[in-house]
């Protein structure tokens, strides 16, 4: 790939948008879900920028989901008048939900709850209010992660949120971040069978006369199908990827399936050659998200055949036999690996446009975590 004109004026480490890309990127999710916005939630968890979200809402985009305070509140600020904090809320989270809801009234906030204990913490916070908060029942459909078996506990649940005067049932929500297959064949088979349970659970509650009002399910590797699921069901569905705005290495190699590129990309430069072989970038795992092994952080489409070597706070080794033959200062970039935690360790994106640095930052203001 061409470096981009106007990187000699950008400090290293930093994080690149590609804006023209970002834009074909949210065309392409809308072809996804036959260019109707309405069944489209995206989650802002990869981006965590107001600039985005402001070209998702001139697409039509209305609806968001979120999964912080911080995130949420970042949501309403940019004007998205529906946000979903899919995330269960203890401790004093309940009560700053309310704050964001005295303070962005033109905003509609929803929550989710798995147990009894999230939904009485729910409406203790809306105990001495006279409107009512909108709340889908996290459903867990195989990732064991948050979400309550789609049985009669959780018909339970259901029935007791009907009877709040203080809460009402805004439907389902269902997240199947443990499907991975790289093989469509298999993704499509373990995405039907978790989303068997979906359609079991709504079905027991039909038979308690409870209709489910929507669905707001699916992530980045299964958007496509959960499209499709979508569009052959009675219920409303809205798909909630997050990964395709921004795209990155893992996805691109894992689902080349999907019509989505990288558009977000990280800025290194050679600080020193060490060895005959080895080049030192000013790329530690400060300025990239380093849960992966370090042969999976980040790939460097400039340098195929490096060999990493040892990652630090601020340095990154690699082996290239082109080691001696690059010059210290060249720059540089490479595409993260996951680039949703990426992110979040950078206050602000340096914009692309047309191939060139624009000298405009978007600032990444959801990377904070208290609203």
């Amino acid at each position: 790939m061409d470096l981009p004109q106007g990187l000699d004026q950008i400090c290293s480490p930093a994080l690149l948008f590609d804006a023209d890309q970002i834009s074909v990127n949210l065309t392409a999710m809308l072809s996804i879900v036959g260019d109707d916005p309405s069944r489209l939630r995206p989650h802002l968890k990869t981006h965590k920028c107001a600039e985005i979200l402001r070209l998702q809402l001139d697409l039509g985009i209305r609806q968001v989901k979120c999964a912080t305070l911080a995130e949420a509140k970042l949501a309403a600020e940019a004007g998205v008048p529906d946000v979903l904090l899919a995330y269960p809320l203890v401790g004093p989270h309940p009560a700053r939900l309310m704050s964001l809801r005295d303070r962005f009234p033109e905003t509609e906030f929803s929550a989710v709850m798995d147990s009894a204990e999230g939904l009485t913490a729910l409406q203790d916070a809306t105990a001495a209010r006279s409107d009512s908060l909108a709340v889908f029942l996290d459903l867990d459909c195989g990732m064991h992660r948050t979400g309550i078996a789609g049985g009669p506990p959780a018909v339970a649940l259901v029935a007791a949120l009907l009877e709040s005067d203080r809460l009402h049932f805004a439907g389902l929500h269902a997240y199947d971040g443990h499907i991975h297959a790289s093989d469509p064949a298999e993704r499509a088979r373990v995405f039907a069978a978790a989303f068997a349970e979906v359609a079991r659970f709504s079905e027991l509650l039909w038979e308690k006369a409870i209709a489910v009002p929507l669905v707001v399910a699916g992530g980045s590797p299964t958007f496509r199908l959960c499209a499709e699921h979508a569009g052959r069901q009675s219920i409303p569905w809205q798909c909630s990827p997050g990964t395709p705005v921004l795209w990155d290495a893992g996805y691109a190699t894992n689902y080349p399936d999907l019509p989505f590129s990288p558009a977000a990309f990280l800025l290194t430069r050679v600080v020193s050659r060490p060895l005959p072989d080895h080049l030192c970038l000013d790329l530690g795992h400060k300025a990239v998200a380093a849960e992966n092994p370090l042969d999976r952080r980040l790939r460097f489409p400039a340098l195929p055949e490096a060999r990493f070597i040892s990652q630090s706070e601020e340095h990154l080794i690699v082996s290239t036999p082109d080691a001696d033959r690059i010059a210290i200062g060249t720059e540089f970039l490479a595409v993260p690996q996951h680039i949703c935690p990426t992110v979040a360790l950078h206050d602000r994106a340096h914009l692309i446009r047309e191939g060139c640095l624009t000298g405009e930052t978007w600032n990444i203001i959801g990377r904070t975590r208290l609203a």
